[in-house]
């Protein structure tokens, strides 16, 4: 026998620990279902009525607003939410049109820890899902919600990328994941901005760009529809780490076409989310230790990373921050304390670039241009000092050593770097063995594991973004 209970019951509605999407400070949220009495009362009279209040306070933020009754003691209605939160949405049944007080309604079902904030998407490899090994500080916080992979929202804690029970099996992970940059990165843009941030992890790790380029596999890419669709359908931004695995295999020429496919990858990313200024937020690729390397696999992280670091300055709304000189647990993945330096890096350039609240700098020093600037002739081949300006410095760069951070070469090799120095706040000078002839390029921390001190903005902490490929102007 069914055991109805009497008052309002919700059978559609947001769930609890729900972010939803704002919109011009503002979320739509619809509720509907059906209610019982068990005593006799006069339809005329009953009324179905919801309300919001804060959780913390119960301060009324949306008053009690009467809804639609409909057939087969139906009641649905649409509130419009302010940005905010944690909020309470609750429901009552009133039996009498003489009571608008409210002070005895039937009681009706309620949804907890609901937030109106910015819902922003986690995609990558293994370092956006998250395997940062070790005893961390980084504890989940009230108002950083995530919408778990079994499809259920709740508050965020390590791991993100937990693929227990999950109902997105296209980024389900082989091994456990740990700890991640992005619940750090969650909670200083919750403070900084005064409302609750839901994170969508979509991460797999080992995964190649081919596979969220919806013009290529595009598996990953079609499974972070689906997640962003299960969430609402809008989010307002999206934090990027990946590269590796197009930059581990050489042959397979997908370090060299990384940047065009990763424009594709966001252009149609932003068409099919309705936002063509939707910000993506990357993290450069970190360093790769402990494996046997060589020329060529030196080359594909360089280009990766320069095809990085490129995106940022060519295509509108993309940022980027460094990691390479960020500690790794094991040969390729941050551990703990470089995720929170990385979380706090992308909360930086959120803050600045995408909500504009924040006077911190958000930039890394990014090599712009390079020339010769001291030549001298002389019988074996001549000397040179070759200017590296970088933009992007707060203050001054900086070098605790003179490790060979720098390459240079041109159509006859590589050309020695005897010394380099730092010229000024924002030029480095690198001294060469002869002048560069023809088409000529600098490199700058370019390798699978390079230099560990690299000039670095001393008034941010921020090294410098590795580059590859910089042409030597005025040959």
């Amino acid at each position: 026998m069914e055991n109805k209970i009497d008052g309002i019951v919700i059978e559609q509605g947001p769930a609890a620990w729900t972010v939803l999407q704002h919109k011009n400070g503002f979320a739509s949220m619809t509720l509907q279902g059906n209610w019982h009495l068990s005593k006799e009362y006069d339809p005329a009279r009953l009324q179905a009525f919801a309300r919001v209040v804060l959780e913390a306070s119960g301060e009324v933020v949306v008053a009690w607003q009467p809804c639609e009754m409909a057939p087969g003691q139906q009641w649905r209605i649409a509130l419009n939410v302010p940005v905010g939160g944690l909020y309470r949405i609750e429901t009552c049944l009133r039996m009498r049109k003489d009571d608008p007080a409210m002070e005895w309604p039937v009681r009706g079902d309620m949804i907890h820890h609901v937030g109106v904030g910015d819902i922003w998407v986690i995609a990558g490899q293994s370092n956006a899902a998250g395997y940062g090994r070790g005893e961390y500080d980084d504890a989940p916080e009230m108002g950083v919600h995530m919408l778990r992979l079994n499809g259920r929202w709740d508050l965020a804690t390590h791991p993100l990328n937990d693929p227990t029970d999950t109902m997105f099996p296209a980024n389900r992970e082989w091994s456990n994941p740990a700890h991640s940059p992005f619940l750090k990165f969650g909670k200083l843009l919750k403070r900084s901005l005064g409302y609750p941030i839901g994170l969508l992890p979509a991460a797999l790790g080992g995964s190649h760009l081919r596979s969220w380029n919806p013009e290529e596999s595009g598996e990953l890419y079609r499974n972070m529809q689906a997640i962003v669709r299960h969430a609402g359908g809008s989010v307002r931004g999206v934090v990027w780490y990946q590269g590796c695995s197009d930059a581990n295999v050489p042959e397979s020429g997908e370090a060299e076409t990384y940047y065009d496919r990763f424009e594709t990858f966001t252009n149609r990313l932003r068409e099919d989310l309705g936002d063509s200024a939707l910000p993506i937020l990357t993290v450069q690729l970190n360093r790769l230790i402990g494996w046997e390397t060589s020329d060529a696999l030196d080359r594909c992280w360089g280009k990766v990373r320069d095809a990085q670091r490129r995106a940022a300055i060519n295509i509108p709304g993309v940022g980027i921050v460094p990691s390479i000189d960020c500690r790794v647990c094991d040969n390729i993945h941050n551990g703990p304390i470089a995720n929170r330096t990385i979380g706090e890096r992308l909360a930086d350039v959120a803050l600045k670039a995408v909500y504009g609240t924040s006077a911190r700098h958000g930039l890394a020093p990014n090599a712009i241009k390079a020339h010769v600037a001291v030549a001298s002739e002389s019988g074996d081949g001549g000397r040179a000092e070759i200017a590296v300006l970088f933009e992007d410095v707060k203050g001054h760069l900086l070098s605790h050593t003179k490790e060979d951070a720098f390459a240079v070469e041109d159509a006859f090799g590589r050309i020695a770097v005897q010394a380099w120095r730092i010229e000024g706040p924002s030029e480095v000078r690198l001294v060469v063995d002869r002048l560069p002839q023809g088409d000529a390029f600098v490199h700058g921390a370019f390798e699978t594991n390079p230099a560990y001190y690299v000039p670095f903005d001393d008034a941010t902490g921020w090294p410098m973004l590795s580059f590859y490929g910089l042409r030597i102007e005025g040959n």
